[in-house]
């Protein structure tokens, strides 16, 4: 019997470190550091999320054939720091402030194999690169054009390609640090008050409430005229970062200039009154993001005439940039991976290592992006029995909790594999009816002690979408916002943004059949086809991954019944 072929992919040297183990091709797990460690954006090295991966593939590290890393560090050094301290020696003073991280990346390897004691080949990708295959070799997609956004790989902020018959052909790869769509986003996050590499999302559900078309205080110009001063389209193709504006590339955590805050005032503390000013910022944020993306991707549909897209990278994350690229019709479908941020990174990487090692990889559609922790019945049965805690196993648990969520309870559901990615689709689950409206106030203030104005997401039946959204594509992975239909706006309030856009879950059988199937008794019952779906966390933390962090999810918040397993628990 012809042994199968094991590659471990490892994403270590920034923030939300992951690992994933494909076999002869196959995803087998993909697990995020945070849900282990509890730290949410977890930098630290992802020991427990690579045995995790192991146990669901039931191997060993003297299993695999090799590991994947997704960086390649020494490039990041060349490019970074070599270079550019030999074009000015002014650079070689950050050079030498920087010498612990450096001496720390050129370790990397090392750390790897002293910490997964592993001695076989290992093989460095760049970050880019495993963003965009990330997403291109799970779409199905045969050809399609591929886009990555984010902070910061090696020294480029993004990267696009073409995918044709499974290989990966790079157009435009010249963008560099600090010129970062990603990076600015997070200075502004920085700005209104939240925390950068973590909030951003906070930033684009604020964007809504505001006017870009408002001239700016003390100002001439509107607030989208000043961010179009910011971030400067070169050509069709290219943008940059206009660093009178900027500091991070200077200062670490400093984030923006003294011109900046001359214009819009000084940073705003959390706990500070949220206004017009910041919303308006927040909104031509958004508003210049979009536009400078939309822009290239129309000129990159027109030179390679291919109408798929793959969107990878943190900022492919951001909805409703999203949403706007479909809204545009540029394309005839768009694929985004759940685990578009950094977390994507290590599945990128084992796929590039497949591809290196099996030249006749091809695209096929990944239903299962629920690859990580999963627990036995007998497992969350000791656990409840440990915990002292009262539960039943009712004879249909579908129906029965449909019954709850339309009498109005607020369901914490934990069931089968954890999701990959930072959208909770259905196995770590927040659920509530989407109505009436007042459900989504009370989850916000009650449950998930966050801001009042932060939205939620619509899981809809597959077959129904249609009926109530404005789409005309699925969207299983809740990272494609769209308009709600006016006239079943009324139906579904809680899930309705104040743009009258919805980060729809689309659901079908083959994705996650006991999801499907609850929703299916929630129809039957209300004649809604729609349940509010929102992550199993509370504000600052990482998804629950297991049953006694669900149980102590339950406990410490105004959840009204949890669903574990096979089992219900009321308070």
């Amino acid at each position: 019997m012809k042994k199968k072929y094991s590659i471990l992919g490892i994403e270590y040297g920034g923030h939300d470190t992951s690992a994933a183990l494909l076999i002869d091709g196959k995803i087998i797990s993909c697990c995020e550091q945070e849900r282990f460690d509890l730290k949410k954006h977890s930098r630290a090295f992802p020991s427990q999320a690579i045995n995790e991966c192991l146990k669901i593939g039931g191997m060993s590290i003297d299993d695999i054939d090799e590991i994947s890393v997704g960086c390649d560090f020494v490039d990041m050094i060349r490019k970074v720091y070599l270079k550019p301290a030999i074009k000015d020696i002014s650079r070689l003073g950050f050079m030498i402030k920087d010498i612990k991280r450096i001496e720390s990346y050129l370790k990397i390897e090392k750390l790897i194999r002293k910490k997964t004691t592993f001695k076989k080949k290992i093989n460095f990708f760049r970050h880019h690169l495993c963003h965009l295959a990330s997403s291109y070799y799970p779409s199905g997609f045969k050809n399609a054009l591929l886009v990555s956004y984010d902070g910061m790989g090696e020294i480029e902020t993004g990267m696009i390609a073409k995918g044709v018959n499974g290989k990966i052909e790079i157009l435009q790869d010249k963008v560099y640090y600090p010129n970062s769509l990603g990076l600015i986003y997070s200075a502004i996050t920085y700005f209104l008050g939240w925390k950068h590499h973590c909030d951003e999302g906070i930033i684009m559900g604020l964007a809504p409430f505001g006017d870009y078309d408002s001239l700016v205080p003390g100002q001439k110009k509107t607030y989208l005229e000043i961010f179009k001063e910011i971030i400067i389209p070169k050509d069709e193709k290219d943008y940059e970062i206009n660093l009178a504006y900027i500091e991070y590339h200077k200062k670490r955590d400093v984030w923006v200039s003294k011109k900046f805050k001359k214009i819009f005032g000084n940073v705003r503390k959390y706990n500070d009154p949220l206004n017009a000013h910041h919303k308006n910022i927040a909104a031509a944020l958004q508003k210049a993001v979009e536009d400078i993306v939309l822009c290239q991707l129309s000129y990159f549909r027109k030179k390679t005439k291919l109408n798929k897209l793959c969107i990878s990278g943190g900022v492919g994350l951001n909805c409703s940039l999203n949403g706007k690229i479909s809204e545009s019709n540029l394309f005839d479908e768009i694929f985004v991976q759940p685990a578009s941020g950094d977390a994507g990174i290590s599945l990128g990487s084992t796929l590039l290592a497949e591809k290196k090692r099996m030249r006749k990889l091809k695209p096929k559609k990944n239903h299962n992006f629920y690859s990580g922790s999963r627990f036995s019945n007998n497992e969350i049965k000791d656990t409840l029995k440990k915990n002292q805690i009262l539960f039943k196993k009712p004879i249909n648990l579908t129906k029965q909790v449909a019954e709850y969520l339309y009498a109005g309870k607020i369901i914490s559901w934990f069931q089968g594999s954890a999701e990959f990615g930072p959208r909770a689709l259905g196995n770590r689950s927040i659920l509530s009816r989407p109505f009436p409206e007042s459900q989504r106030d009370f989850i916000n203030q009650r449950v998930k002690f966050r801001e009042e104005f932060r939205p939620f997401a619509p899981a809809v039946l597959d077959e129904y979408k249609k009926k109530y959204f404005i789409i005309d594509q699925e969207s299983p992975h809740m990272l494609i916002a769209c308009k709600v239909k006016p006239n079943k706006k009324s139906e579904i309030p809680a899930v309705v943004h104040i743009d009258d856009t919805c980060r729809v879950q689309t659901v079908k059988k083959i994705n996650n059949e006991l999801f499907y199937n609850l929703l299916k008794e929630f129809y039957e019952i209300s004649g809604c086809p729609v349940l509010l779906n929102t992550s199993f966390n509370v504000k600052g933390k990482p998804i629950v991954n297991t049953p006694q962090q669900a149980i102590d999810c339950f406990k410490s918040t105004k959840i009204d019944i949890l669903v574990v397993g096979s089992y219900i628990l009321k308070k």
